[in-house]
């Protein structure tokens, strides 16, 4: 059924959201000299390969962007149309072609750059379980990810240490504990959250793995 649900949907959405895309695609390509669109390596269902799509939010470099570190969301490397569509979620539209042949669903963890791979333990691997997808848990108590990005001094330092093994503990969570209907919600909660009319603890339920995000951010200023 999820499966069904994510071509119809995303049939129905590249169809709908066409002239928004359009629209944004004209704007990336007459504020900033580069492709329209980017694609990196990353990994979904199974830990497999694919090439995931978006529209371009940086400096046409392609290959800093491809091989980039984890960088603060003021950086200069964004283009100020790629900070608004980051904020806005415009820039993941044309993952909708993900969804549509498969590398991806609507819900599931975010998916991985395979050059991470190497930090994932045996049990971490199980996020690989499922399709990666645009949004999930993580992604929502994350959605202020690029603040806390811009607090810190080394952001690939503190995304490896603290932001990824929690995002893996909230996908492992939603694993756990997904179910049709409740994907459906988290497709809510995500368009709520853009606008801040959804709480943490509307999306996860544990609240002993919603208090470990309040820990992390205490380190900031003190360990990074």
């Amino acid at each position: 059924m999820k499966r069904l649900f994510d071509i119809v949907a995303a049939a129905i959405g590249l169809i709908l959201f066409f002239p928004v895309m359009l629209v944004v695609a004209i704007i990336v390509k007459i504020t900033s000299p580069g492709p329209v669109l980017f694609s990196q390596k990353r990994l979904t269902k199974g830990a497999k390969e694919f090439s995931i799509y978006k529209f371009r939010s940086m400096v046409s470099n392609e290959q800093r962007e491809k091989n980039t570190v984890q960088i603060k969301g003021s950086s200069n490397e964004i283009t100020s149309i790629g900070k608004f569509m980051r904020k806005t979620k415009l820039d993941e539209l044309p993952q909708f072609w993900n969804i549509l042949i498969g590398d991806m669903s609507f819900i599931g963890p975010r998916p991985e750059l395979p050059r991470r791979l190497k930090y994932y333990d045996e049990r971490q691997m199980g996020i690989f379980q499922v399709r990666s997808g645009i949004s999930s848990p993580a992604s929502i108590v994350f959605s202020d990810e690029e603040y806390l990005m811009n607090q810190v001094k080394d952001p690939e330092k503190f995304y490896i240490e603290q932001i990824m093994p929690y995002k893996i503990e909230l996908n492992l969570y939603y694993i756990k504990n997904q179910s049709f209907l409740g994907d459906i919600w988290l497709i809510v909660a995500t368009l709520l959250k853009i606008v801040n009319r959804v709480n943490n603890e509307d999306v996860v339920k544990d609240k002993e793995l919603l208090k470990q995000k309040e820990k992390m951010v205490s380190l900031i200023g003190v360990e990074y």
